[in-house]
């Protein structure tokens, strides 16, 4: 009889297992990879821009790989053990902010925009971004996507501060190829790209 409990609990354990997403047996550092190349072409043309680091809150300023299980408890975001960004995910975002915008425009860091208004130039417009949502979305064991929400605001920097232009919230997800910790990292670098080019689209429009 006690035999049959010990082998009863052994089948629950690996039945609670089975609802988490595999786990990298090993610590790995992520990236979004190399920016795709792109063609020579003209210069950038449009005015330039200030961006800012990007805001982030609570547990998205760590670089943790966080998921959540839609189907168990969606309200709880979960560190992978062994899977890390090699930079808060603020900084990850930014970066690639800054290379696809920078196909059409000057992107500039808030020193360098300060620096351009001390040598006479006009003060260049700032694009704030504020990072809401960074994860991985399990609908089930084995289907997962990534899932990235932010809101940008666009300001004028004036002498005597900075006034509204535009705000516009972003949300945009993308299947996950495995439902594992890469699988998340390649969700999400798609998720940012497809934001980012979101974005720039939004600011021709300003």
């Amino acid at each position: 009889m006690k035999r049959r409990s010990v082998l009863a609990l052994g089948a629950l354990a690996l039945a609670g297992c089975s609802a988490l997403p595999s786990k990298p047996k090993r610590q790995t550092m992520y990236d979004f990879g190399p920016q795709a190349s792109e063609a020579a072409g003209a210069a950038p043309t449009r005015a330039a821009l200030v961006l800012p680091d990007v805001e982030v809150s609570g547990i998205l300023e760590t670089p943790a790989l966080l998921y959540r299980l839609g189907y168990d408890d969606p309200n709880e975001l979960r560190p992978y053990a062994y899977a890390r960004w090699s930079a808060p995910p603020g900084q990850l975002l930014r970066q690639r902010l800054r290379d696809v915008l920078g196909r059409e425009r000057p992107v500039l860091d808030s020193a360098a925009g300060a620096a351009l208004v001390r040598r006479g130039g006009s003060p260049p417009p700032v694009l704030r971004v504020e990072l809401e949502e960074f994860s991985q979305l399990f609908e089930s064991p084995t289907a997962s996507q990534g899932v990235l929400r932010l809101r940008c605001t666009l300001l004028e920097n004036t002498g005597g501060g900075e006034r509204l232009l535009a705000q516009r919230s972003f949300n945009v997800q993308r299947a996950a190829p495995s439902a594992d910790a890469p699988g998340g990292v390649r969700a999400l670098a798609a998720a940012t790209v497809a934001a980012a080019q979101d974005i720039a689209a939004w600011l021709q429009q300003r």
